[in-house]
């Protein structure tokens, strides 16, 4: 059975090692790493069809605002 496209929000971010690391506020415990976009991306699409068909995890109703920068 086909389920419906959904969209995610994925927060990306660089650690100090430079690998992209990805994250899914929506889905709890999704996240995935790279060291290219490319791979980033297909690598986050296999990590949310894991969520979401292994652990039958249903994504939180959550709306994207926006990122803030803050220096303290």
């Amino acid at each position: 059975m086909k389920r419906k496209v959904q969209d995610f929000n994925v927060i990306i971010e660089r650690d100090e090692d430079g690998w992209l690391v990805a994250s899914v506020p929506q889905l709890r415990g999704c996240h995935t790493q790279a060291k290219t976009l490319d791979k980033l991306m297909l690598r986050v699409r296999e990590a949310i069809e894991v969520c979401l068909e292994v652990e039958k995890q249903q994504p939180e109703i959550c709306e994207f605002v926006g990122v803030q920068r803050i220096a303290v």
